[in-house]
């Protein structure tokens, strides 16, 4: 964890009551004990997100998220656990410790702050001229393509005067000296003019980043001249390939993908529309920067881009580059229109809902725009748009996704399954394309065998979590060091530890004692669980004895196989501990 102490988090979170926090963000409605609604990290109809304020913890039962309140400010918000941290100690009206900074670093926080200061009062300074005589142009603009006041005012879109120089005569009436200005990007120099803006007679619209902070501004021409539209260029605040257009506003969307477009009106008509899932990279390719960002808010792309020429040649750079990022990818048909704004404004909503549902497969997406290369008239030529189909599903290394595109493909374009399996095998063995890895046999029985102790230890700890009066009877037997699976190791630790001190289970605390978002899940899967499928005392004192005893002689089995063979006390003690699990597998364990 970074440099808060373990008391002060502890602190932090218990002073942030869990339902009050998350009803902020989610309605919820109390059931029994515990208060439900709808999942804010998935899309669904049903309330499956629960919270517990007994266990001061969240969980949703459809797709598995859950911990406590800081985690949850980390997930919903995407803060950081010190921007989560910060949040809740406001909020509890308990201070942290400062930062120690050296003075270089103040100096660049110091100085980042100031370039968002500057770049909110240009904010304002533009949005108060849109409403002015000077920004009719620019309103007419906004109001002809469709958008309401609503949608304008969500946005903050403005304008930017013809005088020139509005906006540094303003900056500068509010204290900005002309370095910060010109570092800002806002305003440019010369020795004739002095200081000048560098958007002039143009709609503006506002660049923010995940916190609803303006970084920066895009900006398109109003009549005659160029360029048509213009961009903030990259200063210590605005990184264009590692921001994206809407996101601000889309990271909160249900909906269980992103929509990638290519400009800022497509974003704002979606959004407008109820699509509220939809980005748009800034005025340059997508990158690498750009996928990583949209993985953190998604697994799922649908590409939105133009249907021209250059839109088609976009989607395919960017397909490669999601991809390798884990995102899953699909292509949304605009035909007969060239992009998402003349589309809604055309078919409206509904339609471009049906376009959603049908979006295209990206990598058959590929395969039809290679097909353009080919003449399928001519044997020669079907024969080689075959083998190059053949080489590209060679980057399936999984053996089954591999056969599903052999067979979706060979549908699609009239070729026997056994045909193109054929071509890709021939493919593989000539070592073009990627490698065809063959599925491990040998190690099928080991991973069923982890698998059997990792539900062992996972369903022992939920024993403790859910009838705490166990604790008397399990610790007899089975140590924390027994519990071998990575977090189950540290969660039987803390458990131990606080039943022996506290005599009861604090689970929001245990959660806190992981990083990974993965873990928090699967510790909070463990506050959850029931056993509704043990019903009598017989089945439960058979159960108990079954796992204790598989748990005990894995840990036993783990510790010899640690031993150093040097450790002549370590093995007598395995020993004595070897003949007590040979009683346990006679005892009959009572829960009374």
């Amino acid at each position: 964890m970074p440099f808060y102490s373990e008391d002060l988090i502890e602190e932090v979170r218990s002073g942030n009551d869990i339902v009050d926090l998350i009803s902020g963000y989610v309605r919820l409605k109390k059931q029994g004990n515990t208060y439900f609604g709808l999942c804010p990290f998935h899309n669904e109809k049903t309330p499956s997100f629960s919270v517990a304020p007994s266990k001061q913890m969240y969980y949703c039962f459809g797709c598995g998220a859950g911990g406590n309140a800081i985690t949850f400010l980390m997930e919903y918000e995407n803060f950081s656990f010190v921007e989560a941290m910060q949040t809740l100690a406001e909020r509890a009206g308990i201070k942290l410790p400062e930062r120690e900074y050296s003075p270089q670093m103040k100096q660049e926080a110091d100085r980042r702050q100031q370039l968002l200061a500057v770049n909110r009062e240009a904010g304002k300074f533009y949005y108060t001229l849109l409403r002015g005589e000077s920004g009719r142009p620019a309103l007419e603009y906004f109001t002809d393509r469709g958008l309401t006041e609503e949608t304008m005012r969500r946005f903050g879109l403005g304008y930017s005067d013809k005088s020139g120089s509005g906006l540094y005569r303003y900056l500068r009436q509010k204290g900005y000296d002309d370095e910060l200005l010109r570092e800002s990007g806002l305003v440019s120099y010369d020795e004739r003019r002095g200081g000048y803006d560098r958007f002039r007679g143009r709609a503006m619209f506002p660049i923010m980043d995940v916190h609803n902070k303006v970084i920066g501004f895009g900006g398109r021409v109003m009549g005659d001249g160029g360029p048509k539209y213009l961009n903030s260029p990259e200063t210590k605040i605005f990184d264009k390939s590692r921001n994206l257009y809407g996101l601000s506003a889309a990271r909160a969307s249900k909906k269980p993908q992103l929509i990638l477009c290519e400009g800022y009106m497509d974003v704002i008509a979606l959004h407008q529309a109820g699509f509220d899932n939809a980005v748009a990279s800034l005025g340059t390719s997508l990158t690498g920067g750009h996928a990583g960002l949209l993985k953190r808010y998604s697994k799922e792309v649908y590409l939105a881009y133009d249907s021209d020429g250059a839109g088609v040649k976009a989607a395919l750079r960017a397909i490669p580059i999601l991809k390798e990022a884990g995102i899953a990818v699909k292509i949304i048909s605009l035909r007969p229109y060239k992009d998402p704004d003349e589309f809604i404004q055309a078919l409206g909503s509904a339609a471009f809902q049906e376009r959603i549902d049908g979006a295209e497969n990206s990598f058959l997406f590929e395969i039809r725009i290679l097909e353009r290369e080919y003449d399928l008239d001519d044997p020669e030529g079907k024969t080689r748009f075959y083998n190059e189909i053949a080489r590209r599903l060679l980057g399936f290394a999984e053996e089954l996704e591999r056969n599903n595109y052999i067979e979706a493909v060979a549908q699609k374009y009239r070729i026997g399954f056994g045909d193109l399996r054929k071509l890709v095998v021939s493919a593989a063995a000539k070592g073009e394309g990627i490698a065809v890895r063959e599925r491990p046999r040998t190690t099928a029985g080991k991973k069923k065998k982890e698998d059997g102790i990792r539900q062992s230890q996972k369903l022992l700890l939920t024993w403790l979590i859910e009838e705490p009066r166990l604790f008397s009877v399990i610790r007899k037997y089975v140590v924390p060091a027994d519990f071998t699976e990575g977090v189950y190791r540290q969660a039987a630790e803390a458990l131990y530890g606080q039943f022996e001190s506290d005599g009861k289970v604090n689970p929001a605390k245990i959660v806190s004692m992981f990083e990974q978002e993965e873990e928090q899940k699967e510790i909070a899967a463990l506050f959850h669980a029931h056993f509704h499928e043990i019903r009598t005392k017989e089945e439960k004192e058979k159960a108990l004895k079954e796992t204790l005893v598989k748990v005990r002689k894995n840990g036993l089995d783990y510790r010899l196989s640690h031993l150093e063979p040097t450790d002549m006390a370590g093995l007598q003690q395995l020993v004595l501990d070897k003949r007590q699990l040979e009683q346990l597998e006679k005892l009959h364990i009572s829960i009374e």
